[in-house]
Protein backbone atom coordinates (compact mmCIF):
# COMPACT_ATOMS: atom_id res chain seq x y z
CA UNK A 1 0.00 0.00 0.00
CA UNK A 2 1.29 3.56 -0.95
CA UNK A 3 0.84 7.24 -2.17
CA UNK A 4 1.66 7.33 -5.67
CA UNK A 5 0.88 9.63 -8.71
CA UNK A 6 -1.87 9.25 -10.73
CA UNK A 7 -1.96 11.19 -14.24
CA UNK A 8 -4.86 12.44 -15.96
CA UNK A 9 -5.20 13.49 -19.22
CA UNK A 10 -7.78 14.82 -21.67
CA UNK A 11 -8.02 13.21 -25.21
CA UNK A 12 -10.72 14.01 -27.59
CA UNK A 13 -13.31 11.43 -28.30
CA UNK A 14 -12.16 9.82 -30.91
CA UNK A 15 -11.13 6.58 -32.45
CA UNK A 16 -7.39 5.80 -32.16
CA UNK A 17 -6.73 8.39 -29.57
CA UNK A 18 -6.38 6.23 -26.86
CA UNK A 19 -3.91 4.01 -28.96
CA UNK A 20 -1.59 6.82 -29.81
CA UNK A 21 -1.42 7.75 -26.44
CA UNK A 22 -0.58 4.19 -25.32
CA UNK A 23 1.62 3.24 -27.83
CA UNK A 24 3.63 6.53 -27.23
CA UNK A 25 3.53 5.27 -23.52
CA UNK A 26 4.69 1.96 -24.54
CA UNK A 27 7.47 3.10 -27.39
CA UNK A 28 8.97 5.02 -23.76
CA UNK A 29 9.06 1.98 -22.12
CA UNK A 30 6.03 2.99 -19.47
CA UNK A 31 4.09 0.24 -18.02
CA UNK A 32 0.96 0.97 -16.73
CA UNK A 33 -0.10 -0.44 -13.54
CA UNK A 34 -3.94 0.99 -13.88
CA UNK A 35 -6.28 2.71 -16.33
CA UNK A 36 -9.64 4.25 -16.46
CA UNK A 37 -11.20 6.17 -18.58
CA UNK A 38 -14.71 8.51 -18.49
CA UNK A 39 -16.05 10.12 -21.45
CA UNK A 40 -18.30 13.10 -22.10
CA UNK A 41 -19.47 14.06 -25.54
CA UNK A 42 -16.54 15.22 -27.06
CA UNK A 43 -13.60 14.74 -24.49
CA UNK A 44 -12.34 11.58 -22.45
CA UNK A 45 -10.27 11.57 -19.26
CA UNK A 46 -8.05 9.02 -19.36
CA UNK A 47 -6.63 8.36 -15.57
CA UNK A 48 -3.32 6.23 -15.20
CA UNK A 49 -1.47 5.35 -12.85
CA UNK A 50 2.21 4.28 -14.37
CA UNK A 51 6.05 2.79 -13.48
CA UNK A 52 7.62 5.87 -14.12
CA UNK A 53 5.28 9.02 -13.71
CA UNK A 54 7.81 11.72 -14.44
CA UNK A 55 8.51 9.84 -17.70
CA UNK A 56 5.35 9.64 -18.41
CA UNK A 57 4.82 13.44 -18.26
CA UNK A 58 7.31 14.12 -20.25
CA UNK A 59 5.86 12.40 -23.39
CA UNK A 60 2.76 13.88 -23.20
CA UNK A 61 3.94 17.03 -22.80
CA UNK A 62 6.47 16.46 -25.60
CA UNK A 63 3.09 15.34 -27.65
CA UNK A 64 1.08 18.55 -26.44
CA UNK A 65 -1.43 16.71 -24.12
CA UNK A 66 -2.26 18.24 -21.12
CA UNK A 67 -1.76 16.18 -17.71
CA UNK A 68 -2.65 16.83 -14.22
CA UNK A 69 -0.79 14.47 -11.51
CA UNK A 70 -2.49 14.01 -8.84
CA UNK A 71 -1.50 11.71 -5.27
CA UNK A 72 -3.62 8.49 -5.41
CA UNK A 73 -3.72 5.27 -2.81
CA UNK A 74 -2.29 1.76 -4.71
CA UNK A 75 -4.11 -0.36 -2.55
CA UNK A 76 -3.29 -4.22 -2.18
CA UNK A 77 -6.22 -6.11 -1.43
CA UNK A 78 -7.59 -9.83 -1.26
CA UNK A 79 -10.07 -10.50 -4.35
CA UNK A 80 -13.14 -11.43 -2.13
CA UNK A 81 -16.17 -10.01 -1.34
CA UNK A 82 -15.84 -7.45 1.60
CA UNK A 83 -12.55 -6.29 0.70
CA UNK A 84 -13.63 -2.68 -0.57
CA UNK A 85 -16.27 -2.58 1.99
CA UNK A 86 -13.64 -3.00 4.84
CA UNK A 87 -11.03 -0.34 3.11
CA UNK A 88 -14.20 1.90 3.15
CA UNK A 89 -15.57 1.35 6.55
CA UNK A 90 -11.50 2.02 7.99
CA UNK A 91 -11.27 4.96 5.79
CA UNK A 92 -14.90 6.81 6.93
CA UNK A 93 -14.23 5.93 10.64
CA UNK A 94 -11.07 7.83 9.83
CA UNK A 95 -12.63 10.63 8.77
CA UNK A 96 -11.47 10.43 5.47
CA UNK A 97 -13.90 10.50 1.57
CA UNK A 98 -13.20 8.50 -1.12
CA UNK A 99 -14.08 10.66 -4.16
CA UNK A 100 -13.49 7.82 -6.67
CA UNK A 101 -11.95 4.38 -6.76
CA UNK A 102 -10.95 1.92 -9.70
CA UNK A 103 -9.87 -1.63 -10.29
CA UNK A 104 -9.98 -5.28 -12.19
CA UNK A 105 -9.01 -7.90 -11.06
CA UNK A 106 -8.73 -11.45 -12.89
CA UNK A 107 -11.19 -13.91 -11.09
CA UNK A 108 -8.72 -16.45 -10.04
CA UNK A 109 -6.52 -13.93 -8.72
CA UNK A 110 -6.31 -13.85 -4.87
CA UNK A 111 -5.08 -10.25 -4.56
CA UNK A 112 -6.52 -7.19 -6.27
CA UNK A 113 -5.07 -3.72 -6.79
CA UNK A 114 -7.30 -0.85 -5.86
CA UNK A 115 -6.79 2.87 -6.93
CA UNK A 116 -8.38 5.66 -4.73
CA UNK A 117 -8.53 9.16 -4.54
CA UNK A 118 -9.14 10.38 -1.18
CA UNK A 119 -9.90 13.71 0.45
CA UNK A 120 -6.53 13.10 2.75
CA UNK A 121 -3.84 10.34 1.23
CA UNK A 122 -1.69 10.66 3.93
CA UNK A 123 -4.34 10.05 6.60
CA UNK A 124 -6.22 7.15 4.65
CA UNK A 125 -2.84 5.42 4.47
CA UNK A 126 -1.66 5.78 8.18
CA UNK A 127 -5.62 4.32 9.05
CA UNK A 128 -5.02 1.28 6.19
CA UNK A 129 -1.71 0.84 7.89
CA UNK A 130 -2.92 0.69 11.84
Amino acid sequence: MQITKQLAIFLDNRPGTLARVVDALAEAKINIYAISTSDTVDHSVVRLVVDDYRKAVHVFEQHGTLVVDDDVLMVEGFNKPGELARIAHTLAEAKVNIEYCYSATPPGSKVCAMILRVSNPARALKALNA
